[in-house]
């Protein structure tokens, strides 16, 4: 399950949120990616079986894999993402507003 790809690469299940806040910030980005399915329910969970526990030690979705780099939390990611890609802003500028925006 190790990825050495120039496209980013996300693992993900479609029914996580923290994996739909992922794949949304990727398209307000127009970042193009290869998707890689993790069902959190099927055979007690692919999460938890070894070759992705390799990559993602937690054993959560979302999994990034970008510019070499492995992000693991989707606020992470999300930040990531603000910090090193131009297009439409993820996160508010305002302190205050950023917090809500990332914890509530």
């Amino acid at each position: 399950m190790l990825h050495q790809s120039r496209q980013p690469v996300l693992f993900s299940y479609f029914r996580s949120s923290a994996s739909w806040r992922v794949r949304i910030a990727l398209a307000l980005k127009g970042i193009d990616y290869e998707y890689k399915a993790v069902h959190l329910v099927k055979d007690g969970g692919e999460q938890h079986k070894a070759e992705y526990l390799q990559l993602n030690p937690l054993g959560l979705v979302p999994c990034l894999i970008i510019d070499g780099h492995t992000l693991t939390d989707s606020i992470a990611i999300m930040e990531y993402l603000e910090e090193t890609r131009s297009g439409p802003k993820l996160l508010p500028e305002d302190a205050a507003l950023r917090a809500k925006v990332i914890f509530c």
